[in-house]
Parts: C-alpha cells; structure tokens; sequence
C-alpha cells in the first residue's frame, strides 16, 4: 500500500503526489460529510428568514394591538370620569330637587299673599300715570307748606284727575309712590321723626334738583342732617367765620356735606353760583367760579341750609333756588310723633 512515509522513501516528487492524494481524499470524506449540513444550513437560514419576517410582522400587528388597547384604556378612563361626574350632577340634581320641594312645600302658603301682592301692583301700574304727578307737583310747590295743606292740595288735585281721566290710586301717599321704605327706616335710626309728614319731607330732600331750605325752628331737620351725613365729614357752616369759605371750598373740591346754619330771610349773594348749580367744563373737568375762584366741581358734594325763623317770608327769586321745607312741628305731627313713640316703647 502507497503511504506517506514510503512515497518518502521513494521520491519528493512521490512524497508531493501521495499527500495531495491524501488531502483530496481526505477532502473528499468531509466534503461528503459537510455538503449536505450547508445544504441544510442554507435552507434552515432561508426559513430563519421567513420565520423572521412573519415575526416582525406579528410584532407589528401586536404594536397596533397594544396602540389600541391603550387608546380604549385611555377611552375607558375617560368614559369612567365621565360616569362619575354624571354621578355627581345626578346626586346634586335630586339634593336641589329635595331642597326645592321643601322650598315650595314651605312656601306654599305664600302663594295668596304673592297673588295679592302681583294684584296690587297690577293696580299701582295702571295708576302710576296720576301718582306720580300728584308726587311731582308735591315736590316742586308743597314743600314749605303744612301737611293739612298738602292734604286738601292732594284732594283737589285728585278731583281735577278724576275729571281728565286719569287713573290715580284711591288713597295717594307720597310715601307709598316714591318712597323706600328702608331708606325712610335708615333716616328714622338717623334722628328724623317717624311721622308721616316728615318722611315726606325726608323724600323731598332726597328726590329734589335743587338744594333743600329747612324751616327748622325746634331743630328736628338740623339734627337729622347732622346725624345722616356724620361718616361723610359733614361740614357746618354759618358764613359769619373767617374760615367759613375755605370750607366751603374745599367741601366743593372734595365731594364733603355743607351744612349752612341759621339762614336769614335774604341768603348770602356769594352761594347763589351753589344754589343754581352754574357749573361748566374748563380743560375737561367740571368746575364752578365762587367768588373771584374757579373751583373744581365734585358731584359727590351736598348743600342743606337751614333756618331757625318761625314764619320766614323768602323773596319768589329766592324760593325758585331752593327747595324750601317746612320741618316745624305741628299738632297733628307731634302726635304721630308721639305714637310713634309709645309703639317703640
């Protein structure tokens, strides 16, 4: 047999061919033995491949999967939100039902006096056409005068509507037609006296375009005003101080009460620009002259004068700037004073 070591022996050229010999046999036997596992390698990758490809295709499918489902998670979670919210608007729905059917079952034996109360207004409506200017012409010419005759002023002019048709309410009050009941209750806390007579006049100093005149021997208005305009540092005057008009002034600038005291039959020239209101625009702002002073207007700013005569006999020139009321107590309107009074007590 030809081995190695003999074609050794033999010749380096036999040496040569016996180990090529040796070699393709030897490649020969793995080739046998390896071509079939590359073979097999070859396919096993191609389904390696496929399998891959299929995988990452379930995984994309799986991904949209898990998009969705995060999607419906996050539509639940809303949903849930919703439903509770729902819940809450539901339970404080029947807590506001309960609450108003205890509202209406207590208010149940309002409906008669709301029916009356609607009826009455219907009236007051119709006739507030004749009311109201039954008030007006009260508040324009029956301030100085008595309450008897402010009462017979109202009868007669009740008749003379009576005749032009106009409706007017059977019973006519100044109080009941233009009067709040609360702020009539606030000036009654504030020293008014608590007759009728004077809460008309309280309304006519409330409601009238010029400035009110009190004809206050006994006090009752001077200390009423002194009272109600106390926290809007209320200024009281006599224009017989050195300082007087410097008060004057600054309470115009600066939106405070004046208070003008002790008022003779003939008012001082120097506030008639005050009493007829002669204000006007100078650089935008509205101003007023007083005297040889051009003064900044303020609409906040009052004016009440008073006077302690019993019977003054004021000019018509100086009754058309003013507002003149009669504060003095009368018989009738002591009485009420006085009941008033007792009722309190």
């Amino acid at each position: 047999s030809c081995t190695l070591e003999s074609a050794k022996g033999a010749s380096a050229s036999a040496e040569g061919v016996c180990k090529w010999i040796l070699a393709m046999s030897t490649y020969d036997r793995v080739a046998k033995v390896v071509g079939p596992k590359k073979e097999q390698l070859a396919e096993v990758t191609a389904e390696y491949t496929e399998v891959m490809k299929l995988l990452k295709t379930k995984q994309d499918e799986l991904q949209e999967v898990l998009d969705r489902l995060k999607k419906l998670e996050d539509t639940l979670e809303d949903l849930i939100k919703k439903k509770e919210d729902l819940e809450h608007q539901v339970q404080d729905c029947k807590d506001k039902l309960d609450r108003a059917e205890k509202l209406i079952g207590g208010l149940g034996g309002e409906k008669v006096r709301w029916g009356e109360s609607a009826e009455a207004l219907g009236v007051a409506y119709v006739n507030l056409t004749g009311d109201v200017l039954l008030s007006s012409g009260m508040l324009a010419y029956l301030g100085a005068f008595t309450l008897s005759f402010r009462e017979r002023f109202t009868t007669k002019a009740k008749v003379l509507l009576s005749e032009k048709q106009i409706p007017r309410a059977e019973v006519f009050s100044l109080v009941n037609t233009i009067g709040d009941p609360v702020k009539i209750r606030d000036w009654c806390i504030q020293g008014l006296p608590s007759d009728n007579f004077s809460a008309e006049n309280g309304i006519m100093v409330a409601n009238a375009r010029r400035w009110p005149l009190a004809i206050d021997p006994q006090g009752q208005a001077n200390k009423w005003i002194r009272k109600m305009e106390k926290d809007n540092r209320l200024e009281i005057i006599k224009l017989n101080q050195d300082d007087d008009m410097r008060k004057l002034e600054n309470a115009i600038q600066f939106g405070q009460p004046v208070l003008l005291e002790n008022c003779s039959e003939e008012l001082d020239p120097v506030i008639e620009p005050i009493l007829l209101k002669q204000t006007f625009k100078q650089a935008g702002s509205l101003v007023i002259r007083l005297g040889d002073a051009t003064l900044d207007y303020s609409l906040d700013f009052k004016f009440y004068l008073t006077t302690k005569l019993r019977n003054p006999h004021y000019l018509p020139e100086t009754q058309v700037k003013v507002q003149l009321l009669n504060f003095m107590i009368t018989p009738d309107g002591l009485q009420d004073q006085l009941l008033g009074i007792v009722v309190a007590m």
